[in-house]
């Protein structure tokens, strides 16, 4: 998504209502969108790996469009020639815990991808390889690429007198790319695609330091970029859609945001003891407040909070 994706608090969302929400991401992301397209998942895999696949390697995307990935939906999962899985998730803000994330999803894809085999029978069933990807856009300063591990999460053993060093009998490890314009210029020089989203994204934040407004800013990046081949193809087939897309996309992370840095934040500090619930509430509460201070819908701040519409509109 365009400028950040936080993580959520799994246990204040009702799940049937957060699945509505997730849905409708996954339908309006701009950059699943845009690699929708199985060859360019193929030039952008090659990109990153730094490897040269035949055109005619065959693509299968298999992102679960139904799976609640930790709060929200995988970005995009695809199989290239049946012997690679590749997740790939695109981000603005880093979250420390996506080898987990990306440990409950694979899970989930390999399901998918073993269908009617039998795992309990004699012979050993073969699985894609996995490969983990974060493609980091954010505006706060991060290096070309680091490395998340699951061991990272990892509970000590030392509380309990054990030793705890060694090799993690489980690991996992994503590979997390600064895809700014700009950054990592040997893969975005490989994948045309990539490095026109980096543009496009980086072109929208510097119009609106200029004008200041949002939307006057994708719509003048989106003219800006077409006149200079810029994703040109894809903007013209798609350019109204895709203002409607990245507004949409923002005003959620914008909630989101707001919902857990000031209004859930709040809740789990001050909800204490005997008045944690009491907490709890007025963490909603005030969530609901800064929500309708952006302007969204009494009806979309209820999926976000839970709270009754009438509620919200009593705030």
């Amino acid at each position: 998504m365009g400028f950040r994706n936080d993580s959520i608090a799994k246990t204040a969302l009702r799940p049937h209502n957060w699945r509505m929400l997730a849905n409708k991401n996954l339908k309006n992301s701009v950059f699943t969108l845009l690699f929708s397209d199985p060859d360019l998942l193929r030039e952008l895999y090659c990109a990153i790996e730094g490897v040269i696949l035949p055109p005619d390697t065959p693509v299968t995307i298999n992102t679960l469009s139904d799976a609640l990935f930790m709060d929200r939906i995988n970005d995009v999962s695809f199989e290239i020639g049946g012997r690679l899985v590749v997740l790939v998730e695109h981000q603005s803000t880093i979250n420390p815990n996506m080898a987990l994330r990306m440990l409950m999803y694979i899970a989930r894809v390999y399901e998918k991808i073993i269908g009617e085999k039998n795992i309990y029978a004699s012979k050993l069933v073969r699985i894609p390889r996995p490969l983990f990807v974060v493609l980091y856009n954010g505006v706060a300063e991060f290096p070309d690429e680091q490395t998340l591990r699951l061991s990272d999460s990892f509970e000590s053993l030392a509380p309990l007198g054990l030793p705890g060093g060694g090799t993690a009998p489980l690991e996992l490890e994503v590979r997390v790319l600064n895809i700014n314009h700009g950054r990592n210029a040997g893969i975005a020089g490989k994948c045309k695609a990539l490095a026109g989203y980096s543009a496009f994204i980086a072109k929208i934040r510097e119009l609106e330091r200029e004008c200041g407004d949002r939307a006057e800013a994708v719509k003048l990046a989106v003219r800006h970029c077409r006149s200079r081949d810029i994703l040109k193809e894809f903007l013209e087939k798609h350019g109204t859609e895709v203002d409607n897309m990245l507004l949409t996309e923002w005003k959620m992370e914008d909630a989101l945001a707001v919902r857990y840095e000031e209004g859930w934040e709040k809740g789990r500090v001050e909800g204490r003891g005997e008045g944690r619930a009491e907490g709890r509430a007025e963490g909603r509460e005030e969530a609901a407040r800064n929500a309708l201070a952006k302007g969204l819908s009494p009806e979309l701040i209820r999926e976000i909070t839970g709270l009754d519409v009438d509620a919200i509109r009593a705030l």
